[in-house]
């Protein structure tokens, strides 16, 4: 039985969601909890400070900058996926190229996730979504 490419994007959608606000949640609650070599690491970060293309940064800044980009990055997905599944529910075939896309850069996320990150709960998650737009490329 294969799965309507509508019905798996809004699944796709929703995954993604929940990384966003997963991915998001806890950037924002995390603490230092390995003792206090990781605290003064996390203070280091936040107080060094040095001109990054002509504005003074702290490593935080980029570290947590990142995180909250990524976590906005989810949930503009999971927008898009959503509204994508409307379109395919019409004509799947128009958002292939689309859905190939976001498939490549999901696993190409997944690969830099256990390479450099090895946390497995988002591996998970991007994995989740890789396979399921591998699916909508696979659909009617």
């Amino acid at each position: 039985m294969i799965i309507r490419a509508e019905v798996l994007l809004r699944v796709v959608a929703v995954v993604a969601f929940v990384q966003g606000i997963g991915h998001g949640t806890l950037l924002v609650r995390a603490k230092p909890t390995h003792g206090p070599t990781e605290v003064a690491v996390v203070e280091a970060m936040q107080t060094q400070r040095f001109a990054f293309a002509a504005a003074p940064r702290s490593y935080w800044d980029m570290y947590f900058g990142y995180g909250l980009e990524a976590a906005a990055i989810c949930l503009i997905e999971a927008v898009l996926f959503w509204q994508l599944a409307a379109i395919a529910g019409r004509d799947a075939a128009l958002v292939r190229p689309i859905v190939g896309l976001f498939a490549v850069a999901n696993a190409a996320h997944l690969v830099m996730l256990v390479r450099y990150f090895a946390f497995p709960i988002p591996m998970i998650f991007d994995a989740l979504i890789a396979l399921g737009l591998v699916g909508v490329l696979l659909a009617r």
